[in-house]
Formats: structure tokens, sequence, C-alpha cells
């Protein structure tokens, strides 16, 4: 299994998925926007098909958890916004060279932070969540990273509620974009066992969010997790840039 990475990489990609997994235990959401930009500097193969299924995970475990705060109101119509987005987010992947969908990325990731950074409030209604659902399944098709759109629109929840119904939407979701993935033809068996030797990492991260999130002070790791996310943009846009 070890012949289809590299020992170095697989652990550099370890401690990305770890970091990831411990962000969005604590916060809901977040191991895409920390880990992809990073993920595809280390190794390409490894977005979007391995981080969307280590999403998947870790959502269910996080709303086995939260399952009791869980309200999923409305959320059926960003799930079916989610399905026009991911056959859009393929047809980018289809078409747009590595360094690119480098830029892509970092743009993604740059766009979350600044609305993070300038709170938008935005009414949740029928048409707003679809649309949201659209830009999620275009971003999670392209980066794995379609939590923020509707990380956005729910910003106003209790802080586990939050979490609880992220993480059902984020599993609905991830198994919509796997499917149009795999129709597509981007899903194969070396992206499966990639995924199966990061579970390790991801369940640790896991673990460790577990015993913290009742503890930390979540404008410590908003604060964290936005500089974080800043530098792995910089960092694939440079990269991304020299290679064009």
């Amino acid at each position: 299994m070890l012949s289809i990475i590299e020992p170095t990489t697989l652990l550099l990609a370890s401690i990305i998925i770890f970091f990831g997994s411990l962000t969005q235990g604590l916060i809901g959401f977040g191991l895409a926007v920390v880990a992809a930009p990073f993920l595809y500097i280390v190794d390409p193969r490894l977005v979007p098909v391995p981080i969307i299924l280590m999403g998947l995970s870790v959502s269910l475990l996080t709303l086995l958890r939260e399952r009791k705060e869980l309200k999923f109101n409305g959320m059926q119509y960003a799930l079916l916004g989610r399905i026009p987005g991911g056959f859009i987010g393929v047809g980018l992947l289809l078409i747009a060279p590595q360094p690119i969908l480098g830029l892509i990325i970092a743009s993604i990731v740059g766009l979350t932070i600044m609305l993070s950074v300038l709170k938008f409030n935005i009414n949740i209604n029928r048409l707003n969540l679809f649309i949201a659902g659209i830009l999620s399944g275009i971003f999670g098709n392209i980066a794995a990273i379609g939590g923020p759109p509707i990380a956005i629109l729910l910003a106003g929840k209790e802080a586990n509620q939050f979490r609880a119904t992220l993480s059902a939407f984020f599993i609905f979701s991830s198994l919509i974009s796997l499917a149009i993935l795999a129709i597509a033809g981007f899903v194969n068996m070396n992206q499966l066992l990639l995924s199966i030797m990061l579970l390790p990492a991801l369940l640790l991260g896991y673990l460790v969010s577990s015993k913290l999130v009742h503890r930390i002070d979540k404008h410590q790791i908003k604060s964290l997790t936005l500089i974080l996310c800043t530098a792995s943009a910089l960092t694939l846009a440079v990269k991304s840039i020299v290679e064009l």
C-alpha cells in the first residue's frame, strides 16, 4: 500500500489532516479549508476525493457527538443546490490545468477568510440556501471546500447546533459530490487507499478535539485558523503562479 505514496509525503499529509480534523471537530467545519491548499502542494491526488472522504468521516463522528442539537430545517434546499454546483465544479476540473486549479483553491480559501473577517449577516431562506448549495457544490468538487457558503448562513446559530447542522449537511453533500466525481471518472482505488492511510490522523485529530471542545476559547481557534488558512492560501497561490 505504501508504494502508492512516499513515506515522507504520507507523514506530511497525516500531519495536515490531523490539524484539519482538529479544527473541524472544534468549530464544525474547516478540515478542507485548512488542509486542501497544503495537501494540494504535497500531492495533488489528495484533492478533492480523499479529503472529501476525510470530511465525510469526521462529519459522521461530529454528528454522533452533537446529534441532540441537530435541526435540519431548510437544509434540503442547500442539498438540492449542491447537485448543479457539483457538476459545474467537475466541469472545471476537466478543463483547468493544475496551476489554474491551485489558484482557484487559493482564491476560494482567500474568499472564505475575507467573509469570515467581514462577518456577513445573511437571511436564511430557501433561495439563499439553494444559492449557497450551488456555491458549496462548485467549491466542494474543485477543492473539497464546500463548507464556507453554508457556514456563513448558519453563523448566528448556537455553537453545538452549528456543528450538528453543518455535520449533517456535510454527510449528505459529500455523498453527492463523490457520486458526481465517480460519474466523471475522478474516483479510483488509489484514492480510496490513500484515504484509508490517512484515517488514523483524522481519528486522532477528532479525539483531541473532543477533549478540548468545551474548554478552549472559540475566538482563539478562529484567529489561529484564519492565520493558518492565510499562510496556506498564499503558499499555494505563489506555487501555482510560478508553475504557470
